[in-house]
């Protein structure tokens, strides 16, 4: 069998653990961020209110794909990719992988799920409408969730351009 490449370069430590500071600068870091905040803001939108049906599955993927970017972001930003078995030494290609696949794919179901949702809920922003109303809400969710899925989709291509140019680092 073909020998394993090493792993991509991580950050040199200047003690115990250190923060890889170029990657906060760079576009995939940037777009974590961004990813992270409206993630989070997705999350919490749906789960601050009562929800039912397919929205349990949007707030599942919502969650799933956010902890996800979490571990992600924190080995990136500590340079500590290579501490993942199998994966650190394709740490490009797990980027790539997760936004394209589990980002653009998860929160365009999330997003197509709570735009539904707002939709059947539309007459309840009718003035007058005197119940509680959950049609901000969903609205709300769903234009974070495609706005995250839009920050995956660049990160993907990102990812994408960086491998297609025989790059194997992220920044």
């Amino acid at each position: 069998p073909p020998a394993m490449p090493p792993p991509p370069p991580a950050p040199p430590a200047r003690g115990s653990l250190s923060l890889h500071r170029a990657y906060l600068r760079s576009p995939l870091g940037l777009l974590r961020l961004g990813q992270l905040a409206l993630g989070a803001a997705f999350w919490v939108t749906v789960a601050a209110h009562k929800y039912e049906g397919a929205a349990h599955f949007a707030l599942f993927a919502a969650v799933l794909v956010w902890l996800l970017t979490l571990a992600l972001f924190g080995l990136s930003l500590l340079g500590r990719w290579a501490l993942v078995p199998w994966l650190g030494s394709r740490w490009l290609l797990t980027n790539l992988v997760h936004d394209l696949a589990l980002g653009v794919g998860l929160y365009a179901a999330a997003t197509g799920i709570m735009g539904y949702k707002a939709e059947r809920k539309s007459y309840c922003n009718l003035p007058g409408y005197s119940q509680h109303c959950l049609y901000g809400a969903y609205l709300s969710a769903s234009v974070c969730g495609g706005i995250a899925a839009c920050l995956y989709l660049f990160s993907g291509l990102y990812c994408l351009s960086r491998r297609c140019r025989d790059q194997r680092d992220i920044i």
